[in-house]
């Protein structure tokens, strides 16, 4: 089994890449985490360290765990929703888990959604979760 991840340093992030981790250890196969980014001006040097800096400790942790895994970062102009779409059809995964966060409508309306974009885009099955509300 073939399970992409999208990840982004945040709380719906890092609850995608649990679920991930858990589906590949309950069905065994390999893990694709996938992090993407417009890259360019429009980042700060502080984002993108902190963003190799994370990456980095989830390889290793990957890597100490003996999860068969490999961790992509785009900053290439795509949007994450057509990064992610690309990796699952290019790998032919059987999942994609991505996390989602609550947005007002208005938000849904301006900011569009990459969440959605992807459940409209893939072509294998989606899950889509959320971080614990504390």
């Amino acid at each position: 089994m073939i399970v992409v991840t999208g990840f982004i340093r945040s709380a719906e992030g890092r609850e995608a890449l649990k679920r991930g981790i858990e589906e590949v250890r309950q069905r065994g196969g390999r893990l694709i985490v996938v992090h993407s980014s417009e890259g360019g001006a429009s980042e700060s040097a502080v984002d993108v360290l902190a963003d190799n800096e994370e990456l980095g400790r989830i390889d290793a942790e990957l890597s100490a765990e003996g999860i068969d895994h490999e961790v992509k970062e785009f900053a290439r102009g795509s949007t994450p929703a057509e990064d992610v779409v690309s990796v699952a059809n290019e790998s032919k995964a059987d999942l994609i888990v991505i996390g989602l966060r609550r947005r007002s409508l208005v938000g849904k309306f301006l900011l569009g959604s990459n969440a959605q974009d992807i459940l409209m885009q893939a072509d294998c099955p989606v899950l889509v979760v959320k971080p614990e509300i504390a």
